[in-house]
């Protein structure tokens, strides 16, 4: 299943949250899903650093491919937009990674 991985990048240190989506992609990876990491653009944003709404914009466009929203841990502006756009288009959200794997059959 596509999953997308949200959670704080830019509230707390920023290098700390993307290893915790990572570890996120990679549990999803090993129970044979498919995770969309946005936390990556952190990379991208190194090399080519763009304003806080580019980066949000564009995993908004991607945000409805995913068949699945995971929330980690820890307040983010950015992730209660996206489990607003998780709801609008109708795709479930689970609080945690585990909650995730458990729901699944």
């Amino acid at each position: 299943m596509r999953v997308y991985i949200a959670g704080p990048y830019t509230n707390g240190d920023a290098a700390k949250n993307v290893r915790a989506a990572i570890d996120a992609a990679n549990q999803l990876m090993d129970a044979g899903h498919q995770p969309f990491t946005p936390h990556l653009s952190h990379f991208h944003h190194l090399v080519h650093p763009r304003d806080y709404e580019d980066w949000l914009a564009l995993d908004l466009a991607w945000l409805p491919m995913c068949e699945a929203l995971v929330v980690l841990p820890g307040y983010s502006p950015g992730t209660q937009r996206e489990i607003v756009a998780a709801a609008e288009h109708g795709i479930p959200t689970y609080l945690s990674v585990r909650e995730f794997l458990e729901a699944q059959p």
